[in-house]
């Protein structure tokens, strides 16, 4: 196991100069430009399923090889992943995300002139859906949890939600400019507001690392004496581990990797199989189709919360367990609406969408967090960018296997009980990557410290 110490900069680099002391810490400026980037970032990907009707109703092309525009951005972004953790490394937010604002704006603007699917796949495809990544869940995780250590929950979880506040005010404008003014105008839209909005702010304002400003996690001082710096590496359990400056080639060669990556693989095919399949199911068991559409709109609503709450409550009692409730979440979920099959009450519909979005949605506030807890380093974005390459794996897998397995045996029950036995392998291999080994998280660290304390004014 490599056990180099990890240098605090690059050699020959000369240390960040020190700014005038802020009466607040920078790092929740970064999770504020982070949470409205992500309301509209993700939302333009999100927003595919909008533009879907009309388009087939113009072009009248088959519905799945329209709906591939979408599967091929999934896969497009997976692909592009290492390159951005690379460019996330060299370059910084400040320039990858304004430039993933004009690729994707470009993409939209290009979208209007599409006249055939191949040219769908390239515009709204490759460059609009596939490049979400560089600013959308995986972006973020690659830089947004180095700002903190002891409430790096919270402020991921914080900068997500942003993707759910930002659909309950973005979709119904976007319909109605639909509506009004057709998909193509909804398309110049989108591309205004990332150039208007995302770009300026992220050029402006965002920053990769609290170092950069000459400062430490959670704010902190970087010229702060040994006491603050003590109380900031107090959590450190594995001290070899932590202090090992990991690349990607140090970190694969790692079982905790591995473990890592089968994990957010599993995960994150139960979560994607449910969301693109829960409303044709409702659907097909007797739900009224505008309540099917309700529930999954519920489900992201409720999913502000669950990542926002799920994200805290990580950093008072560990990760790992976090994952286990929010995946276990998406277990629950599936047993529902297996029972639902032969029940499709209201009652079961909503224990369903609060199982999916307080607890499943929490996935997301984690998803970031964990491997900054066991990969910290100069090139962490690189290595982030291959784990998130296997989870977009699973994400894309996961809608695939539970249609395909539908077509085979005409019912979604054999999908949902695989992907309960999936989420059973999740929570497994999470503990198995164990990142309670490495780091304890702020609430394990002030039991720790009380403990002691306590014993003391005891035998006092």
């Amino acid at each position: 196991m490599p056990t180099e110490s990890s240098p605090t900069r690059e050699e020959g680099r000369p240390a960040a100069p020190v700014p005038p002391r802020r009466p607040f810490f920078y790092g929740w400026v970064v999770v504020g430009v982070a949470f409205v980037t992500m309301g509209i970032g993700v939302n333009t990907r999100t927003a595919f399923s909008l533009l879907f009707p009309p388009i087939l109703d113009e072009f009248g092309w088959a519905r799945g090889a329209t709906a591939g525009v979408f599967s091929i951005g999934f896969l497009a972004s997976a692909s592009y992943s290492p390159f951005i953790g690379a460019a996330m490394d060299r370059f910084g937010p400040r320039r990858v995300i304004p430039f993933g604002a004009l690729v994707v704006a470009s993409g939209l603007l290009l979208t209007t002139l599409a006249r055939a699917p191949w040219q769908m796949y390239l515009t709204l495809g490759m460059l609009v859906t596939g490049g979400t990544v560089m600013f959308s869940y995986i972006g973020h995780s690659m830089f947004v949890p180095l700002w903190f250590s002891r409430r790096r929950g919270l402020a991921v979880g914080l900068a997500f939600s942003g993707v759910g506040v930002g659909g309950i005010a973005l979709f119904p404008w976007i319909q109605h400019v639909i509506a009004s003014s057709g998909w193509r105008m909804a398309c110049v839209a989108l591309a205004g507001l990332l150039v208007a909005v995302v770009l300026p702010l992220n050029f402006l304002f965002q920053r990769k690392r609290p170092e950069d400003l000459g400062l430490l996690p959670d704010g902190a001082s970087a010229s702060a004496g040994q006491a603050q710096r003590a109380a900031l590496h107090a959590a450190v359990v594995d001290r070899a581990w932590a202090d090992t400056d990991w690349t990607l080639r140090r970190a694969m060669a790692t079982r905790r990797f591995w473990w890592l990556g089968l994990a957010y693989f599993c995960g994150l095919f139960a979560w994607y199989a449910v969301q693109v399949h829960q409303t044709k199911y409702l659907v097909e068991i007797g739900i009224a189709p505008e309540v099917a559409a309700f529930a999954l709109g519920l489900v992201g609503l409720t999913g502000v919360v669950g990542q926002i709450g799920l994200g805290h409550l990580s950093d008072r009692i560990g990760r790992e367990w976090v994952w286990s409730l929010a995946v276990g979440g998406f277990a629950v979920c599936y047993a529902l609406l297996l029972v639902m099959r032969t029940h499709p009450v209201p009652a079961l519909m909503y224990a369903m969408v609060a199982s999916q979005g307080l607890l499943g949605y929490g996935l997301a506030s984690v998803f970031g967090i964990i491997p900054a807890d066991l990969f910290q380093g100069r090139r962490y974005g690189t290595v982030f960018g291959v784990v998130s390459l296997q989870a977009s794996l699973g994400a894309g897998a996961g809608p695939w296997a539970a249609g395909a397995i539908q077509d085979r045996f005409g019912s979604y029950g054999p999908a949902f009980w695989l992907a309960m036995a999936v989420c059973g392998v999740s929570i497994g291999a999470m503990w198995l990557a164990a990142p309670r080994k490495v780091r304890s998280v702020a609430g394990q660290v002030a039991r720790h410290e009380q403990g002691p304390r306590r014993g003391l004014a005891e035998g006092g």
